[in-house]
């Protein structure tokens, strides 16, 4: 098949609009909310929605210049679902995966005053409640690019290792296989065994005293033939190694690809190599740092296997260009369509089949990013009650993470114990404001769901 580069993106009003929306004196630094007043999760701004879009809210992980780091849920409007602080220097590959046959949230979390990039791997419930806590084996330390919950319920993580190579300190490249429940490491595997330094394009420090990353491990993925595929970074370069020996099966790529690349299959500096059912495989090829192309773009490649030979299917590119010098990812979604997460740059966009955006959309202030961003349907169901604030002739009313809700049903009354409804107010994004009887002296909000079935209620409180 030929290749066929979609460059098909918004219109130039929409361009306007994205030149408008860079300037970050319009836009506040985080939202905030009466009833939560201690949730500042930055603002999303959404550019283009249309009935195209999949089914599902956006998941992203907000760092770098936030008001509160965290995980992120939103959803087609911006408006947050869900968010959790963190006192952190941030959390990356924010996600719902399947764990012990059930859906659960997972990430990465760095500590505050680690600047390795090391820290934990979380998972949780749909109850927003800890499930565990998974970390690495044979104390080497995790990192920020991968946490991948396998269908044998094991994990797949990559790891910072430092090694020394001719009296230079060498950041290798290295992952390992862990069984969740028992934190056995199952299997572990190092570049440095298996990929010569000179493979890089990572330029090689003039320090000596400084640490040569030559390779950058950024993705890995179990290959529908049970071997490992690997991203590299800083060697240009998607590696198929052995399931049991670890050894090179193939390279894609780089210096040494086994495959002949065929017109505009030339990736660098890329993150997120992914097989999908039909065989392709899709990465996010940054091509910067230092820039290959003028801009960045996602991929979906056919390889021939028996012939080595690469081809595009389809590439995806941004209106007006967007060059990501790091992190980001390509999603393949279950309707056809792809969301890209721009990684260093603050926008994730969802493209329909053949490449036409179907959805836009970037944080609210320049400086905040998203190590990669995600699409996943999800049912939240929080075991704390709703938060409820009154202020003057309003209750505010807030149940961070319920995703069931559509309306609130307001009590109230003079007896503290004998509140009756008043009204039903529909739901009005993350927080939802009720004007109040003038006869109310005790108040409380009930959720309802779709059917007008109660979820919960809020604590009653007093009217000043």
């Amino acid at each position: 098949m030929s290749h066929r580069r979609v460059t098909r993106g918004v219109a130039l009003v929409l361009t306007l609009c994205l030149c408008a929306g860079s300037s970050s004196a319009a836009q506040p630094r985080s939202r905030t909310y009466t009833s939560r007043p201690e949730l500042k999760p930055p603002p999303v701004k959404i550019f283009k929605r249309t009935r195209r879009v999949a089914p599902g809210y956006v998941f992203i992980a907000p760092k770098k210049k936030v008001e509160q780091a965290g995980p992120l849920i939103v959803d087609n409007r911006g408006q947050v679902i869900w968010f959790l602080p963190v006192d952190a220097r941030g959390v990356t590959d924010f996600r719902v995966q399947t764990y012990l046959g059930k859906p659960v949230l997972t990430w990465w979390r760095g500590r505050s005053e680690d600047r390795k990039r090391k820290g934990r791997y979380s998972i949780y419930d749909n109850h927003y409640r800890l499930v565990t806590h998974v970390r690495p084996g044979n104390g080497i330390a995790g990192d920020m690019h991968e946490f991948s919950i396998t269908k044998r319920n094991t994990a797949l993580i990559t790891l910072s290792h430092t090694v020394r190579v001719k009296h230079r300190n060498v950041l290798e490249g290295a992952f390992q296989e862990i069984e969740i429940k028992t934190g056995r490491v199952l299997f572990e595997w190092h570049s440095i065994h298996h990929v010569a330094l000179v493979e890089s394009y990572y330029r090689l420090p003039k320090n000596p005293g400084k640490t040569f990353d030559y390779f950058h491990i950024n993705s890995i993925e179990i290959d529908r033939d049970g071997n490992w595929l690997v991203s590299a970074r800083n060697t240009h370069t998607i590696y198929k190694l052995h399931r049991r020996t670890g050894k090179i099966i193939w390279r894609l790529g780089g210096k040494r690809s086994d495959f002949a690349l065929g017109r505009g299959v030339r990736f660098g500096w890329q993150h997120d190599a992914r097989r999908q059912r039909n065989g392709t495989l899709t990465l996010f090829d940054n091509s910067a740092a230092p820039r290959l192309r003028k801009q960045s773009r996602g991929l979906v490649l056919r390889l021939d296997e028996r012939r080595m030979q690469a081809e595009v299917i389809r590439s995806f590119v941004h209106t007006p260009p967007i060059t990501s010098i790091d992190q980001a990812n390509m999603q393949k979604l279950p309707n056809g369509n792809y969301l890209i997460g721009w990684g260093h740059e603050p926008y994730f966009t969802e493209f329909g089949p053949r490449g036409g955006i179907v959805f836009d959309a970037r944080f609210g202030r320049r400086g905040a990013d998203s190590y990669r961003a995600y699409r996943f349907p999800w049912i939240g169901r929080p075991t704390r009650p709703p938060a409820v604030a009154v202020v003057g002739n309003t209750i505010y009313v807030s149940w961070n993470g319920a995703t069931e809700v559509v309306s609130w049903q307001l009590l109230a009354g003079t007896d503290k114990k004998k509140l009756r409804p008043v009204r039903v107010q529909p739901k009005g994004g993350f927080e939802t404001a009720i004007p109040l009887p003038s006869n109310a002296a005790w108040i409380a909000v009930r959720a309802l769901d779709k059917r007008g079935r109660s979820l919960a209620r809020s604590s009653v409180v007093g009217r000043d």
